[in-house]
């Protein structure tokens, strides 16, 4: 069963368009609203099975009603949209148990997927914002190694073995296995044999 809609957004253009794709669609969109206090107003009137809610709003933000819904127990699944990647906004999402977070950039190639997964009960996040937040939380790790410790992951991400990196390093294997162990320890990996190949791979363009 097609599951019932609001949307809000205050930017009249953004609001529309998604109104419109949705409909063309063929989504159930009930009602709109450019603001966040009728977006509540509507989610307690109509009580939708989504509210699909930009996150900044004049009068109350997505966040904020996510919040009251909460509160109030409604059943409606909300799902945020937003340029904003920030992880401390994913965090509090995650924690009002928000269903869905698209970025704007990507909203008319992700939503329709993201209701379907909603509607199945299946929490969706923007791929793009969860490899941003990857990211950025991988640098932030990186920036607490050494000069040293990054020169072993550099060498660890073309594949060298401990006596390899020993000889480029000129040191023993027994600081080498050390170095690879406070990496390890600093970066809060697991210590399954590739774990640090893999973080170390996938990070290449930051260790410079």
């Amino acid at each position: 069963m097609n599951p019932s809609i609001i949307i809000a957004d205050d930017h009249p253009l953004i609001l529309k368009g998604l109104n419109d794709f949705l409909i063309e669609k063929k989504f159930n969109v009930l009602e709109s609203a450019e603001n966040g206090k009728d977006a509540f107003n509507l989610i307690e009137t109509l009580q939708p099975d989504i509210a699909i809610l930009d996150i900044q709003m004049p009068h109350l933000t997505g966040l904020e009603i996510a919040q009251k819904c909460q509160e109030n127990q409604f059943k409606t699944k909300i799902i945020l949209i937003t340029f904003e990647k920030d992880e401390a906004i994913y965090l509090e999402a995650k924690n009002l148990n928000v269903y869905g977070y698209v970025l704007k950039e990507f909203a008319l190639n992700e939503i329709e997927h993201c209701i379907t997964s909603v509607k199945n009960d299946t929490p969706y996040f923007s791929p793009e914002l969860l490899e941003h937040l990857e990211h950025n939380n991988a640098v932030e790790k990186i920036a607490l190694l050494t000069k040293t410790e990054k020169k072993v992951l550099q060498l660890i991400a073309t594949n060298k073995t401990a006596k390899e990196i020993g000889e480029a390093l000129f040191i023993s294997n027994r600081t080498v296995e050390k170095h690879k162990s406070n990496v390890i320890a600093k970066l809060q990996l697991e210590s399954k044999a590739n774990s640090l190949y893999l973080f170390a791979k996938e990070n290449e363009n930051y260790l410079g």
